[in-house]
């Protein structure tokens, strides 16, 4: 008992899926700050989801469907970060659905299907206290502004860079004419210089051959 009560906390798996546990879930679970899986689905649990509940930052799987559960849904399990899997369908909550961090890579409907009383994205919006929808949040708005920031910026570099480069080097030689003698001349000299390699090599190819 001394050993157990010593590594429960390093438990990272728990599933007691349909096991017709009744009563509220045990505010003890948020204790085990190792668990990555936590299945408590399909059966009759009831009372809130624990505020606590965003102690668990090292969970990845966390499916309470299948329950009798109420209340809203904690603002705390933002901090979940590692979470990939979330399954709260077909309880009786209510209110927001929480944004941000990993809730705004959770937009499959499913996953809060059969909570009459829940709203918010990815389900139809929650009215305020106006009476209005408020806008969906959504967290692709600033990165979208920000490539289209850096597009613009690219483009704007692209055009200075050519006119710069251009009347760098081929408006100096229109308005300069001694430059431009120079340039042309330099030009031919390259050019010789190059039929006279190729013409070496040929030559040399043809005595080894």
């Amino acid at each position: 008992m001394l050993v157990y009560d010593s590594i429960l906390y390093l438990v990272n798996s728990v599933d007691l899926s349909d096991n017709n546990l009744s009563g509220e879930m045990p505010v003890g679970l948020t204790s085990l700050l190792k668990l990555g899986t936590l299945n408590l689905s399909m059966n009759h649990l009831t009372g809130n989801i624990p505020e606590k509940i965003g102690n668990l930052e090292q969970i990845e799987t966390l499916d309470l469907s299948t329950n009798k559960l109420s209340g809203s849904i904690p603002q705390s399990m933002v901090s979940l970060t590692f979470m990939n899997h979330l399954n709260l369908s077909y309880n009786n909550l209510s209110g927001r659905i929480p944004t941000g961090n990993q809730f705004q890579t959770l937009v499959d409907p499913s996953i809060y299907e059969g909570n009459a009383a829940l709203c918010g994205y990815p389900l139809p919006g929650c009215q305020d206290d106006n009476g209005e929808a408020p806008q969906v949040p959504s967290g692709d708005g600033e990165d979208d502004d920000d490539n289209k920031f850096e597009k613009l910026w690219f483009i704007i570099c692209i055009v200075i860079g050519f006119f710069v480069g251009f009347w760098g080097v081929c408006g100096t030689l229109v308005i300069k004419k001694s430059w431009r003698y120079a340039y042309f001349h330099f030009l031919d000299k390259v050019k010789d210089a190059l039929l006279r390699s190729v013409s070496s090599i040929g030559t040399f190819l043809h005595k080894s051959s």
